[in-house]
């Protein structure tokens, strides 16, 4: 049995950056339906948190998983369970665009508290701001 520890941090907005995830409430229920349904198939989300119009996941690969499919999975499990239970006034979907980057070890913790403080994080920067940051930081 292989011994396998890959951390994936992975960054998503909704379509056109709709602030469709406008309560805690919505937020907090919709992350806890993504952990649910992704642990049903077999995808470990170690932690997940975002803000109004984004996500934020940090995943750990299993031997036989890839990025794409569990963004597929993820992401389109989630956008029909939202249309399905109407939680949105209007058609919700995610953009098809993503952000991953590898995490090593030594700052998964960091990580973690990053995504878990995502509440207080914008309070003080768009999401705009910190893809550009992003992108620019990990030479995209």
């Amino acid at each position: 049995m292989p011994f396998v520890k890959v951390y994936i941090h992975f960054v998503w907005s909704t379509k056109n950056r709709i602030p469709f995830l406008n309560t805690p409430e919505l937020r907090m229920n919709t992350w806890k339906h993504m952990h649910e349904n992704a642990r049903l198939k077999g995808i470990f989300i170690d932690t997940i948190n975002g803000y109004a119009d984004h996500c934020h996941c940090l995943v750990s690969l299993g031997t036989e998983q890839n990025i794409r499919t569990i963004m597929q999975l993820i992401k389109g499990e989630s956008s029909y369970w939202i249309n399905k239970n109407k939680l949105t006034g209007q058609k919700f979907e995610w953009q098809d665009e993503y952000y991953a980057i590898s995490v090593s070890e030594s700052i998964v913790d960091q990580v973690r508290h990053y995504i878990a403080n995502q509440e207080m994080h914008h309070a003080q920067k768009t999401f705009q701001q910190e893809y550009e940051e992003l992108i620019k930081k990990f030479n995209f």
